[in-house]
């Protein structure tokens, strides 16, 4: 019998994309110039991969400094909540994902944007009247991690430019600039509880820029946006027609005295991706669900970017289907007192750490109103044998074995971050290790020594 040789090659008149031979029998069918090659191994990284950087894991990883062996490791760095134990998720929580396990139900795929019934809860969830939502408006994710990866991937072009808050959450560069679009960043001003310094926001759009990033409540700062603010953010959007990212993701994590006021909730003309998950109001940052709420009342998105979206979303097949099977129940049976005591205990820690700190001459701490953070200014002139930030927090690790994280990671130098959720006990002895240590290589600036003798 004949041996069958199929071949699909390309006309002639176009461009040679894809030539297939299939050989059954033993004889070769490649053609002569295909014998010539000169087979040779040439593995190398995708461009992609070598534009990835994340500057915490840059400056984290790098360093070799290691901690004082006589003192315990209090680690202020670290933004999951569960590290230490002392912030469990609400039983409801857990049952509902034993539950889930348990029906036999969701071990199966789920449709990419996950389950009609599970984005149903999320819409109704998170309804309101100034900002509806249905079922068609959700895209369940793998985190909010990639609830922002897919936004961005869906709205900006390489060559392109997104809009970025200093300091804002280092993932925002990391994404972008491996999707080979430009961040520019603009100012938070710690004076004025970080608010957006809106003047030079809108004179960095120009005619590239894809979108504007809201990053409300804060990370690293912990602050939370007044409505009035909020408002004029989406004024300069509305104005330079720019769709907004709001990086929701601390959303309704704020303090007695501050309100969560969800951006999409205070404009119908701007169109706005908002991202949250189940990670911190949760605390469950390892069941990996987020989602990307689609806010597009004017049809300025249209059905184009919801069915990029949905492409976008087909790369991984969704997220976890047990935590989505789960998530009816999670958001319905888990009791406000879960969310009350959460918020209790941060405002607690958060109000300690700032009175100590403030409290410590060279330190600038800014008051935080949610999230799980604050930020610390360093009078750098007062600490003349430290160069900057990392050098500061690095010692800090040698001599007294805290960990906090340099705004360095945050594009924002000169200030250190405090995570705090951390036991009140490590909170008070953390904070009496900052003290010393402060006191130590503390220096009078030249020309204010009678500032220093009161």
């Amino acid at each position: 019998m004949d041996p069958y040789v199929i071949e699909m090659n390309s006309n002639s008149n176009l461009p040679s994309v894809l030539d297939v031979h299939v050989n059954i029998g033993g004889r070769s069918s490649l053609p002569g110039k295909m014998k010539s090659r000169k087979a040779r191994w040439s593995v190398r990284p995708s461009d992609m991969s070598n534009k990835t950087f994340n500057p915490i894991r840059a400056i984290v990883d790098s360093s070799k400094v290691k901690p004082n062996p006589n003192k315990a490791t209090i680690a202020l760095s670290i933004g999951d909540p569960t590290v230490f134990g002392n912030l469990p998720t609400d039983p409801e929580v857990t049952q509902a994902m034993k539950d889930a396990l348990d029906s036999g139900k969701y071990n199966g795929y789920a449709p990419s944007i996950g389950y009609l019934s599970s984005r149903e809860e999320i819409a109704s969830y998170y309804h309101r009247p100034e900002a509806p939502l249905e079922a068609k408006d959700v895209i369940l994710t793998s985190g909010c991690s990639q609830a922002i990866e897919l936004c961005l991937a869906v709205l900006a072009n390489p060559g392109q430019n997104i809009l970025v808050p200093r300091p804002g959450f280092s993932l925002y560069r990391t994404l972008a600039e491996s999707m080979g679009i430009e961040v520019k960043l603009y100012n938070l001003l710690p004076e004025k509880s970080w608010e957006i310094d809106l003047k030079q926001l809108e004179s960095l759009i120009d005619e590239k820029t894809a979108c504007l990033i809201v990053n409300n409540p804060s990370n690293p700062c912990g602050s939370v946006f007044s409505k009035s603010h909020l408002q004029k953010i989406l004024a300069v959007a509305a104005r330079q027609c720019v769709p907004i990212l709001a990086d929701e993701i601390y959303g309704d994590m704020v303090f007695s005295d501050s309100k969560f006021e969800p951006l999409a909730t205070l404009s119908s003309n701007v169109p706005i991706l908002s991202c949250g998950g189940l990670a911190k109001r949760w605390l469950v940052p390892g069941w990996r669900l987020g989602w990307i709420l689609i806010h597009d009342r004017r049809d300025i998105f249209g059905n184009e970017i919801r069915d990029g979206l949905v492409k976008l979303s087909q790369r991984i097949l969704g997220p976890c289907t047990i935590v989505q099977g789960a998530l009816k129940s999670i958001l319905r049976r888990t009791p406000q007192e879960f969310y009350h005591n959460t918020l209790s205990f941060l405002k607690s820690n958060a109000d300690l750490c700032y009175g100590a700190l403030a409290a410590i001459p060279g330190l600038r701490p800014v008051r935080p109103s949610g999230a799980m953070y604050l930020m610390v200014g360093i009078e750098m002139e007062h600490f003349p044998e430290f160069e900057n930030d990392v050098e500061f927090t690095e010692r800090l690790v040698a001599e007294q074995s805290v960990h906090c994280l340099p705004a360095t990671c945050f594009e924002y130098p000169n200030f250190f971050r405090v995570v705090i959720t951390v036991p009140k006990v490590m909170m008070l002895e953390a904070c009496s290790r900052i003290q010393e240590f402060c006191e130590l290589h503390y220096h009078c600036a030249e020309g204010s020594q009678e500032e220093c003798d009161k």
